[in-house]
């Protein structure tokens, strides 16, 4: 073992310097949770050459985050830079180069990745007027890192990062589904705005049977009925049955909140950029809704794959975010709203065929999803060992 500070040189503090075409600054919304950095919106700042010498980014070093994080995610994150060209980091955070003579730098990345999302880094993490801080000094002084020789490093940070590797296709291979599905969607039906196949038009309302909402019944830990909130609607559109609570609903009400297979819910209340999450409830067990969530039934003029599709396209997530009103910190449509949004009215055999291939390509998710959950185990016991030292 070896505290963090013995296996990097000083911490050199990021910089941002003043608008202009200078150097290009690497900020924390170049983070991802995976320990690489995301390019995609990198900043150019002024920021003087004798700065820059000083504090320019090498192949191999490790960028910490100072200042950020959430309740929900601990300050700390850690990425590793390997890049071509001219860099420096900001002063929300920090390089730690490591010291190649006692430390593999990969190796680095990734026990500092297991304090993060083991929860060690959180201990060092302290809040000031709303923003989350790193203790950093605490935090190298503190922080025990298993050493093995430099080979044995090499080893495992190569066995770590194959399985790393392996999560990310799996998570690719998901995220390509989901693309094919919007393609299937737009080949079908057309961008609503353009309505190239000229689609009569209408609203929600012309539908469906019936727009009901959930209890208000408080939510436990104990209960009859699985209790589904807000929460249990993911923003891509599905359904999430994790972190379930329970309801006790009595007899006579319960028909008013019951959801079947084939039900359409949406979340009428969340903050802007999640109010509308629509999904399908696709669960043979009976559950009842939360009252932030509306129940929707369809006649025989839809399929609830396609108006899924539809309010959880680009234009529908549009729509959606321009007419929701905020109340009290909150966005909120409620259901006589949500039946006045204009959509498209296919013929339903054309939506039915639609249906059937979305469904195929969910079995489909479905099994990349069982890999995905095996490959993200076999990573989260591979760190577990090397953060134990017993990954030798």
């Amino acid at each position: 073992m070896a505290y963090l500070k013995e296996l990097v040189n000083k911490p050199i503090s990021g910089e941002w310097g003043s608008d202009g075409e200078g150097i290009k600054v690497l900020r924390t919304t170049n983070f991802t949770n995976k320990g690489v950095l995301n390019f995609d919106n990198v900043v150019t700042r002024d920021i003087s050459a004798k700065i820059i010498e000083q504090k320019k980014l090498q192949k191999g070093d490790l960028i910490i985050e100072k200042s950020g994080g959430s309740p929900t995610q601990p300050v700390g994150r850690v990425v590793y830079f390997d890049e071509e060209g001219d860099f420096v980091c900001n002063n929300f955070t920090s390089i730690l180069r490591p010291k190649r003579e006692k430390v593999f730098p990969k190796y680095l990345l990734h026990m500092l990745f297991a304090n993060h999302k083991f929860g060690i880094t959180k201990m060092f993490q302290n809040k000031t007027t709303g923003i989350i801080n790193l203790q950093l000094t605490r935090y190298l002084e503190k922080s025990n890192i298993p050493l093995p020789s430099l080979e044995t490093q090499k080893k495992i940070a190569q066995l770590l990062d194959e399985a790393t590797s392996l999560r990310n296709k799996t998570q690719e291979i998901l995220k390509e589904y989901e693309t094919l599905a919007q393609s299937i969607f737009l080949d079908m039906f057309s961008d609503p705005v353009t309505n190239k196949f000229k689609f009569q038009k209408g609203t929600i309302r012309d539908l469906i049977n019936e727009a009901k909402y959930g209890t208000s019944e408080k939510a436990s830990d104990e209960g009859k009925y699985p209790y589904l909130r807000m929460n249990n609607l993911t923003y891509e559109g599905y359904m999430d049955y994790s972190n379930i609570k329970y309801v006790n609903i009595p007899d006579k009400d319960l028909h008013k909140y019951l959801v079947k297979k084939g039900d359409l819910l949406f979340n009428r209340t969340n903050s802007k950029e999640l109010v509308g999450k629509t999904a399908i409830f696709d669960s043979a067990d009976p559950m009842v809704i939360a009252g932030y969530l509306i129940r929707v039934r369809f006649n025989e003029k839809a399929n609830p794959f396609f108006v899924r599709a539809y309010l959880n396209s680009k234009y529908g997530k549009l729509v959606l975010r321009n007419m929701c009103k905020s109340i009290v910190g909150m966005a909120n449509i409620n259901a006589q709203e949500l039946q006045n949004i204009l959509i498209l009215h296919p013929p339903i055999e054309l939506q039915n065929k639609f249906a059937e291939k979305i469904t195929l390509i969910e079995q489909q998710k479905e099994l990349v999803k069982q890999e995905l959950k095996e490959s993200e185990n076999l990573l989260n016991c591979l760190l577990q060992k090397a953060f134990r030292g017993e990954l030798v």
